[in-house]
């Protein structure tokens, strides 16, 4: 057997879903104390599955199947216009690559995003043990770009997981007031760039779900897959658009 085929799969009580209304969700976690390293995670994640902190879950709703895992073929990517005027306005970032965001600046721009753009989510208010608790991994395959203006300041810090074939978008947050520069967005294309200089090829964004508006922007980033029934799809945008 595998060590895939070894672990226990644990699943929670249905609660209300965080993203559909009049939904109730249920997922479906890795045993707490299994070990997990770098190889199997990677093994993980193409069968869909994410992680918060050092817990890997996935979405095992019984009467709702709209949490779809996508992720984006790096190599094939081409920035549209409006994904050009992103990259040319943030061309004055400095970005670095650190090994722990366990510091007082990272943490004050993370409380602002939470404060200011998820006041109505389940991580507000922010504090620093749902902090490290959320962000960090234990198993070395983590790594945090801090992205800087000119001046030196801090603008925005993803969080970003190296598997064996593509990079995970874990999570991204920045200063809320920098609205213009749509961090958000440069992130995903400054790790779309680095995943393919890494010959790595493919980006993982997490979950799609048609139904939710703040998930739209996932399917921008094209050509990309998305995993239905077990099997990694290319899907054609224009049939997922008239859906």
């Amino acid at each position: 057997m595998t060590k895939l085929a070894q672990l226990k799969l644990y699943a929670t009580r249905p609660h209300p879903c965080s993203y559909l209304d009049d939904q109730e969700a249920t997922t479906v976690f890795i045993d707490p104390n299994a070990t997990i390293d770098a190889s199997l995670y990677s093994e993980l994640s193409a069968y869909g599955f994410r992680r918060s902190g050092s817990h890997v879950y996935r979405p095992h709703c019984e009467q709702c199947q709209a949490c779809i895992p996508i992720r984006v073929s790096a190599d094939s990517f081409r920035p549209n216009r409006s994904q050009r005027r992103c990259l040319k306005l943030n061309a004055d970032l400095v970005v670095s690559e650190h090994e722990s965001i366990d510091n007082e600046e990272c943490f004050s721009l993370y409380e602002r995003y939470i404060n200011e753009r998820h006041s109505d989510g389940d991580m507000y208010p922010a504090d620093k043990t749902q902090y490290r608790d959320f962000l960090t991994s234990e198993w070395g395959i983590t790594r945090f770009l801090l992205f800087r203006d000119p001046q030196q300041s801090l603008q925005a810090v993803a969080v970003v997981d190296r598997l064996k074939n593509g990079l995970s978008a874990v999570y991204t947050f920045f200063d809320p007031d920098a609205e213009k520069r749509s961090l958000g967005r440069f992130a995903i294309l400054y790790q779309l760039e680095q995943a393919k200089q890494q010959h790595l090829p493919y980006l993982y964004l997490g979950y799609w779900i048609r139904a939710c508006t703040k998930m739209n922007y996932k399917t921008d980033y094209q050509p990309y897959q998305m995993l239905i029934n077990q099997n990694w799809v290319s899907i054609d945008v224009s049939s997922v658009m008239k859906r």
